[in-house]
């Protein structure tokens, strides 16, 4: 990939987010993975450097309180006031995506996530790779559509037919799993973008290597996940972005790499 695209929407759904405005952005060619880092892949990086999270150094970070069981709920009172949904749960890591009582013996095809911004970054090295920029990330989102809301268009179902892992049903209280998925889904689920990535929206948060302000405070992380609502957050688009510390992580949160190419 490279070349010109337009980047960003004058049609901001979120003003404070600087979804805007629209403009012209060209690249130097670069390469995207097809797929977001699976919980087997990172698996290896870990056997093999015995790398520990920064989840796993804090000893906890944050999930859904939907997808908690009632004894990993029971003693947890502290939240996030503007999203009383997250909770900081001892013992959730990408080992154990729900708390010390889970596991992902059936997940190592689906993203890894509790992965900061600083252990994407060491997986990314360790694959003689690195994070995408914001604006490559965006780039490839669009997949060659100008001024579209999605990869594939405008129309969230072509046909009837998801494309994509968000929340179904009344968020945070009832999530119907219509698309397939009630939490995350495997990497390789759901059709591939023009330019052959899959789940450029949806499934988990990806992290870019972008600052999200000069202040060098946040990062900037794109493409929403199986959270994201239309009621509440409807960052599932290709212009939308948000932002997290470095050393942030949670139950939505992951990362795919990139690299410099040779050619277009």
């Amino acid at each position: 990939m490279g070349g010109t695209f337009t980047m960003g929407t004058d049609k901001p759904v979120f003003t404070a987010d600087k979804e805007m405005p629209a403009r012209s952005i060209t690249l130097p060619p670069f390469m995207l993975d097809v797929y977001e880092v699976s919980n087997n892949e990172f698996g290896l990086f870990v056997a093999q450097t015995r790398y520990v999270t920064e989840a796993e150094k804090f000893g906890n970070s944050f999930v859904a309180e939907y997808f908690l069981s009632k004894e990993t709920k029971e003693g947890i009172s502290q939240a996030v006031a503007s999203a009383p949904w997250w909770l900081p749960v001892n013992g959730a890591d990408w080992r154990h995506p729900e708390g010390p009582d889970s596991n992902i013996q059936t997940r190592g095809d689906h993203p890894v996530v509790h992965v900061s911004w600083n252990d994407a970054v060491a997986y990314c090295d360790w694959m003689d790779k690195r994070l995408p920029t914001e604006e490559e990330w965006e780039m490839a989102c669009r997949a060659g559509k100008e001024e579209r809301l999605f990869p594939w268009g405008n129309k969230w179902m072509p046909g009837g037919k998801f494309y994509a892992n968000i929340w179904t049903g009344e968020f945070p209280k009832t999530n119907t799993g219509e698309d397939g998925w009630e939490g995350t889904n495997p990497v390789t689920e759901f059709p591939a973008t023009k330019y052959g990535q899959k789940n450029m929206i949806g499934n988990v948060w990806e992290w870019t290597s972008d600052w999200w302000t000069s202040a060098q405070v946040d990062k900037v992380k794109k493409g929403g996940s199986f959270m994201c609502h239309m009621d509440y957050c409807y960052r599932y688009r290709c212009a939308a972005r948000s932002q997290n510390t470095p050393d942030s992580s949670a139950y939505n949160l992951g990362f795919r790499c990139a690299k410099d190419s040779a050619v277009v």
